[in-house]
């Protein structure tokens, strides 16, 4: 398996995967403020600073040079406004598996912006990189991220029960787990939604 940057920014013309920049700090600091980012992601910290973004920026730096992480801000194509995140957590080098995690700024949600980048990222990390497993996990309640995956091309495989322990609801919590896979993407053909 290949875990090396793309050599351009990944787009489909209307967004861009792109490497973070120290400049994206405000943007990354007012996203992760919103109730709905803390509300699926416990790892985000509330109240949520500027210091906490400069942090997330240089963990996605430390993650490429590690090769555990490849990280990308989304931005929109245009304009370079930035509109979320993602990743792939490489967990499985010798076996070629990822888990594909993101988030998408408020102001973003609802144009299909999760669903383009997912795509995007999963298609580079099989083509590219020849990750052969490329799961998703998304919170039960969270029916949007759910949606993402499913127009992004996975296949839902199930349930894991009580998953983990989630702070912010005080109990364990079970995830849906999706997956694509390089024959996936061979045959997938994408809308733009």
């Amino acid at each position: 398996m290949r875990t090396a940057r793309p050599a351009t920014p990944l787009t489909d013309g209307t967004i861009v995967l792109r490497e973070w920049r120290d400049s994206d700090v405000p943007a990354v600091a007012a996203a992760c403020r919103e109730p709905e980012i803390a509300r699926w992601l416990d790892q985000v910290p509330q109240p949520y600073s500027d210091r906490d973004a400069r942090e997330y920026i240089a963990s996605t730096r430390r993650g490429w040079r590690e090769q555990t992480l490849a990280s990308f801000a989304i931005a929109d194509a245009r304009t370079d406004e930035l509109l979320g995140s993602i990743s792939i957590h490489w967990l499985d080098h010798e076996h070629a598996v990822g888990e594909v995690g993101y988030w998408v700024h408020s102001d973003a949600r609802g144009r299909g912006v999760a669903t383009r980048a997912t795509r995007l990222i999963a298609r580079w990390a099989i083509e590219d990189c020849g990750l052969e497993r490329l799961q998703l996990r998304a919170d039960v309640l969270n029916e949007a991220s759910q949606r993402v995956a499913e127009k992004a091309g996975f296949t839902r495989e199930g349930v894991l029960r009580s998953a983990r322990y989630s702070p912010r609801a005080g109990a364990r919590v079970d995830f849906a787990m999706y997956s694509i896979l390089p024959t996936d993407v061979a045959a997938a053909e994408f809308s733009d939604s």
